[in-house]
């Protein structure tokens, strides 16, 4: 059976499973793995990519059950690349891979660090319809798996989970949720229309955008405080000019330029924490 919806042949089915990679939503998870290996201290590479080619995977598992549920179950999308077969066939590659990925991990690094990777593929296979509908676990999803990638990258590095890699989880995970509250406002009126319940219907649009802020005020503060008591390195301070500046910036702006500028914004505070952690400057 077919895999893409508008061609056929296997260059077609290749450009239709290529086109589930998103690389703005795929490229923080991936990094914060780098970063929790980086973390930890001295890296095993082949550890590391083992368990960030884990997280891409784990990813593509949710855009193409995100799509898949948008498209054939909800009707929301109007249009999607793959066929339904095209969707299992991205399902069923994905999570073979992933599974490859954790036989390594046990083999190279412990079961422990499959342990702490394994969550990340439930958080994206369940991310539509399960996890999506409720208004704390369709904001706080993709944030939780970011700050699940960062122990799972500290973890197959270092064979447990230290404080510090911790804490900078919990920080992305308060951190990002503002920011995607910030993104679902851009579909306000339409999730309103089928009853889907994010932050921004149940709250409102201006409560939504306060808590939103609150969200990341409350993260940059931990930041601070952290880097205060030396659990943090000192130049992690650094990361929280920059996303406090851009964060300045798209409190003004409507939410759909409000997102693309945080978005970016969370960009550059991870390649600042990452920085502060590989080089230390002002230790």
């Amino acid at each position: 059976m077919p895999v893409s919806r508008r061609a056929s042949g296997p260059s077609a089915a290749v450009r239709a499973l290529a086109s589930q990679v998103h690389p703005v939503f795929m490229l923080p998870p991936v990094a914060c793995s780098w970063f929790g290996a980086f973390l930890a201290g001295a890296v095993s590479f082949p550890v590391g990519a083992l368990h960030a080619t884990a997280i891409f995977a784990a990813v593509y598992v949710a855009h193409v059950k995100d799509g898949y549920v948008d498209f054939y179950v909800r009707g929301e999308d109007d249009d999607h690349p793959l066929t339904r077969t095209g969707c299992l066939v991205g399902l069923g590659g994905a999570t073979a891979l992933f599974c490859v990925c954790l036989v390594g991990l046990w083999l190279l690094a412990s079961p422990g660090a499959v342990a702490v990777t394994l969550p990340t593929w439930f958080v994206g296979y369940l991310h539509a319809p399960q996890m999506d509908t409720n208004p704390v676990t369709a904001t706080t999803g993709y944030p939780l798996g970011i700050g699940l990638s960062i122990l799972g990258g500290y973890y197959a590095q270092a064979g447990a989970v230290a404080p510090v890699a911790v804490a900078f989880a919990v920080v992305f995970v308060v951190l990002l949720s503002g920011v995607k509250v910030i993104d679902d406002a851009q579909d306000f009126e339409y999730d309103r229309s089928i009853e889907k319940r994010t932050v921004a219907v149940v709250l409102g649009r201006a409560r939504a955008r306060a808590t939103a802020y609150t969200l990341m005020a409350v993260a940059l503060l931990a930041v601070v405080s952290l880097a205060a008591v030396a659990v943090f390195p000192p130049s992690s301070v650094l990361a929280v000019v920059g996303f406090a500046a851009v964060a300045v910036v798209a409190r003004r702006a409507d939410p759909e330029l409000a997102t693309m500028l945080l978005v970016r914004g969370s960009y550059v505070f991870l390649a600042l924490l990452l920085a502060a952690v590989w080089f230390r400057p002002l230790s």
